[in-house]
């Protein structure tokens, strides 16, 4: 009777060992999350990604496997967000320009001169107005998170110091695949000519184009410096980038998930953001030591600059009308 009862002991706590063990299986099902971006390796928003991918597997205990692919190396802006649409990419992080191509009122983000400076932008972003951009995302299979930063946008070209508006004219320079960005060029005398970030600096190198404008991180990472002689601190374009997962693959995800998720890219947006202004100021220490002529524009410069393309804000209001345009303002203001 004794090794009845000790049997019966043992099977029932090998059985509940058994159901622990299953539960504990289902509750480790790994979900890969393959995040993508088009950025250098080096620039703040791939190694934010490095510290998304670190923290939210942490964060879940491994049920959330993260990938990082950054540089193109599994498609440009374009193909990625394709990729979140249809899953097999699960999130992403993208200046606005490259969104606005699928979602329409994302255009407005791509005005020239739209904030003065990073706080008027970081008002707008994480208020009602960013939010509301994020939501027209749904449309498109995409779950907007928030906003990280890409930077306010610089001219360098191999022609000459641009100080005034006059200085620009003539200039043959590579623009983003977006009619604001071709427009206000236009505006300014210069000659836009649309090219995939890929083929830049061979563009630079071979004349075919003279200029380009990207945030200075990316002239330093991705070398436009050996093939560019000035850099002028226009700050045209301020470029979000926001940070976004695939539809599907946000609703696979438990409500534990989905709140792990979140609080990450929350803190993760912070902390790129503080990285990439550490970065701005180092890539300008950087260039000028590298032998590039850097410019700041005179106030009354900015304001002629500003004047000038006044054009390409009335083209947008005429399409799209001025809602977008006005509560930027007000919010960007306040």
């Amino acid at each position: 009777m004794k090794r009845l009862m000790v049997f019966l002991s043992l099977l029932s706590i090998v059985l509940f060992v058994s159901a622990c063990n299953g539960d504990s299986a289902a509750d480790k099902e790994v979900k890969v999350m393959r995040l993508a971006n088009a950025t250098p390796d080096d620039r703040s928003l791939s190694k934010a990604m490095y510290l998304f991918e670190e923290r939210l597997e942490e964060k879940t205990n491994g049920s959330i496997d993260v990938e990082v692919f950054t540089n193109s190396v599994i498609g440009g802006d374009r193909e990625i967000f394709e990729g979140l649409q249809l899953n097999t990419i699960q999130g992403a992080s993208m200046s606005t320009g490259p969104i606005a191509q699928f979602a329409d009122d994302f255009n407005v983000m791509d005005l020239p001169f739209l904030f003065a400076n990073e706080e008027e932008a970081y008002r707008v972003l994480d208020g009602e107005v960013g939010e509301r951009l994020l939501d027209e995302l749904d449309e498109q299979n995409v779950v907007g998170l928030n906003y990280w930063e890409n930077g306010f946008r610089l001219l360098s070209n191999n022609v000459r110091e641009v100080q005034t508006v006059e200085d620009v004219k003539g200039i043959d320079i590579r623009t983003l695949e977006n009619e604001w960005h071709m427009n206000l060029w236009s505006e300014l005398g210069a000659n836009p000519t649309p090219m995939n970030y890929g083929e830049l600096y061979i563009g630079l190198e071979q004349g075919t184009v003279d200029a380009q404008e990207n945030p200075a991180g990316n002239v330093v990472n991705s070398h436009f410096y050996e093939v560019q002689d000035y850099l002028t601190v226009t700050n045209h374009i301020y470029n979000a980038s926001p940070f976004m997962v695939s539809k599907p693959f946000w609703e696979s995800l438990t409500e534990k998930e989905k709140s792990a998720v979140k609080e990450i890219a929350d803190e993760v947006q912070q902390e790129q953001r503080q990285m990439n202004q550490q970065e701005q100021e180092e890539s300008f220490a950087f260039l000028k030591d590298k032998g590039m002529k850097i410019t700041e524009l005179s106030e009354e410069e900015m304001d002629r600059f500003r004047e000038e393309t006044q054009q390409v804000r009335e083209s947008y209001k005429a399409e799209y009308g001025d809602e977008w345009l006005k509560q930027i303002e007000a919010e960007a203001t306040k």
